[in-house]
């Protein structure tokens, strides 16, 4: 998938609100560059849950790689 399908949402793709508050708190954190354990020790939980958040929102958005992520997290201003 081309990033620049990540402009506009492709047919059936979820909204930013579809996120989870916690999955948005993890995605920013990533965004800013913090790695899984880092960002796990700032949210309070495992580094597992944020492998989890990740893999959420890949999943949701069609995404494949922590570059992508990152460029999601920017154009919904997280």
């Amino acid at each position: 998938m081309p990033i620049t399908a990540l402009s506009a949402p492709r047919e059936g793709s979820p909204t930013p609100p579809d996120l989870a508050p916690r999955e948005q708190e993890a995605l920013s954190y990533i965004a800013r560059g913090y790695t899984d354990s880092q960002t796990a020790k700032r949210m309070g939980i495992s580094p597992y849950t944020v492998n989890t958040y990740l893999r959420r929102i890949r999943a949701k958005y069609g995404l494949d790689n922590r570059a992508q992520l990152v460029r999601l997290a920017f154009e919904l201003q997280l």
